[in-house]
């Protein structure tokens, strides 16, 4: 299992999930997603109590749709390398390290170039803060949080949990993560009906999130400090999980994250991670990437070698 999660994380690396594939057959989040959505519409009604019990029937439901058929393709593979190429071609559009990396690289590249018009249209893409109300430095933090939290969410989580119990792990997980993003929201309509699919997501990045954040640690230009800053702030985000990378993140690049912050319909007066270091520039966010980047690297390293070990 471990050798086809390094197997699917170098041809996402490498090639990303191709335009023409995607127009063709879409891609399994977005299946997943439709399941999703039909069940919030046919079970979300009802008082507290009625909506807390469809909200923990949506994640059995969604569970069973992902693992039976993952299960039974794992069941099918015999032991050897072709079984091990199957698996991760199979794993491969549940990892996401290429497209997250091109979503932040394009907020980057107008933002160097000091177009904060454009970069706030790339940004809104990846965050749901509101980016009429960003200046450049906000642009550039938001970037920031979203590269280093789906970073846990959209690699190393997937990563850890196929390398744990191969493609049913992998494809468990993006349900978990797909259905947190979806429904696992603190509003009136979800409170209630997204409660399980919100804890099962934190249960789930528990490790992966903590895993993420000594990797950009360990890439970190000041590795024992990153770790200090890390230990000491990332329990002030208002995440259980994405404090750690988040934190890591801004040791690693001497800047502050988190903190206020404005959406459409309310402002988050979070406190920040790494206080007192400046804001977050261009530049930072240049080398938020590289640090990405490195971090990544060193997962499909430690992948491959654990494989061949």
């Amino acid at each position: 299992m471990i050798g086809a999660m390094a197997v699917a994380l170098a041809l996402d690396a490498t090639i990303g999930w191709p335009g023409a594939v995607h127009d063709r057959i879409g891609h399994p989040v977005t299946w997943m997603g439709r399941l999703i959505a039909a069940l919030d519409r046919r079970w979300n009604e009802g008082d507290a109590r009625a909506r807390r019990r469809t909200g923990q029937m949506t994640v059995a439901a969604t569970l069973a749709a992902v693992l039976v058929p993952a299960i039974f393709l794992q069941s099918a593979m015999s032991d050897g390398l072709t079984a091990t190429l199957v698996m991760g071609v199979l794993a491969w559009p549940l990892v996401a390290a290429r497209s997250l990396h091109d979503h932040v690289k394009a907020v980057a590249l107008p933002l160097t170039e000091g177009d904060a018009t454009a970069a706030r249209e790339e940004v809104a893409k990846i965050v749901g803060r509101d980016p009429s109300r960003l200046d450049p430095p906000g642009i550039a933090r938001a970037a920031i949080e979203s590269l280093a939290e789906n970073a846990s969410d959209g690699v190393i989580a997937p990563l850890f949990w196929g390398a744990l119990f191969g493609l049913p792990g992998i494809a468990a997980y993006k349900a978990i993560n797909t259905m947190d993003s979806m429904i696992g929201h603190r509003t009136p309509a979800y409170e209630d009906f997204g409660r399980a699919a919100a804890r099962l997501d934190d249960l789930a990045n528990w490790i992966p999130a903590r895993l993420t954040g000594a990797l950009f640690c360990l890439v970190a230009p000041a590795p024992k400090g990153a770790f200090a800053v890390m230990r000491r702030d990332a329990r002030r985000h208002r995440s259980p999980n994405a404090g750690w990378p988040e934190a890591a993140m801004a040791a690693a690049l001497g800047c502050r994250l988190s903190g206020p912050r404005v959406y459409a319909d309310r402002v988050a007066d979070e406190p920040w991670l790494n206080a007192g270091a400046p804001d977050a520039t261009a530049d930072a966010l240049s080398r938020a990437l590289d640090l990405y980047r490195r971090a990544m690297l060193i997962a499909g390293a430690v992948l491959v070698a654990v494989w061949i070990a």
